[in-house]
């Protein structure tokens, strides 16, 4: 049984991680953790979620060293905010603890402080902009594409999500915009990239190589916010089984991609 404490478990991704956990035969929910300020502290996780009581109450992060030593998860799973989650991965590292971290909008910085905490704690970490299934073969052919075209078509990049996304551009277009720069051997700045925040769009991700004679369009469109909960679920799961000590993956690694 692999055992999952999810950071963020009040977010609407950290409910619908809560959810996905608690229906798999193979996991159990030990810890649920969500801000200090958070309204449904104290409360039972699973009635905060509406899956029904799971016998978990919601903690600050404050105390997630207290709660990680406690409830000894193999895995944190982070949906929180860039700040938070540094500081997330810190206390995992401390407790050995391995994640799974979908958080966006980090800086070079917390990045560097992420990847030192791994490599000193010696756990093992999936960190990913998108835990999608679909939007990981999605980088897989944009990269794919890119390498056939070449440098005589232009990329521009194009996402639009709905008006709460606090980031722009989407963590999954940096990546894309990642992908294709080292395939092409291009500065990341070379590849425009338009963010659109309009109402509750889910997350559409267009990667457009265009020349004067033609144009190709790579896209992924997610219908429900469901799939990267899904795709979480994968990611625990190969940590659990696989994964690299002290080394950062991606899902592409935890995909087989």
């Amino acid at each position: 049984m692999i055992s999952v404490a999810v950071a963020g478990a009040c977010g609407r991704m950290g409910k619908m991680i809560v959810g996905q956990i608690s229906k798999q035969k193979d996991m159990k929910l030990v810890a649920a953790i969500d801000a200090d300020d958070a309204p449904q502290l104290g409360k039972d996780i699973g009635e905060v979620a509406g899956f029904g009581k799971l016998d978990v109450k919601v903690v600050g992060a404050s105390k997630i060293a207290e709660v990680l030593k406690k409830s000894k998860p193999d895995v944190l799973v982070d949906f929180t905010r860039a700040e938070a989650a540094v500081q997330n991965v810190k206390a995992a590292s401390k407790s050995g603890v391995h994640v799974v971290v979908g958080t966006t909008g980090f800086t070079e910085e917390q990045k560097k402080e992420i990847e030192g905490a791994v490599r000193s704690g010696k756990i093992k970490a999936v960190v990913s902009p998108n835990m999608s299934v679909g939007v990981n073969v999605f980088f897989k052919q944009v990269g794919e594409t890119a390498k056939k075209l070449g440098r005589d078509y232009k990329v521009e990049i194009v996402e639009v999500h709905h008006v709460h996304k606090k980031d722009a551009p989407s963590g999954t277009a940096k990546k894309a915009a990642q992908i294709i720069a080292e395939v092409l051997s291009i500065a990341e700045s070379e590849i425009e990239i338009k963010s659109v925040r309009e109402g509750e769009v889910v997350g559409e991700h267009t990667v457009i190589f265009s020349s004067p004679w033609e144009q190709v369009e790579v896209i992924h469109r997610a219908k429900s916010r469901e799939t990267f909960a899904a795709g979480v679920v994968r990611a625990v799961r190969y940590l659990a089984k696989c994964g690299k000590l002290g080394e950062i993956q991606d899902m592409q690694d935890a995909l087989g991609l």
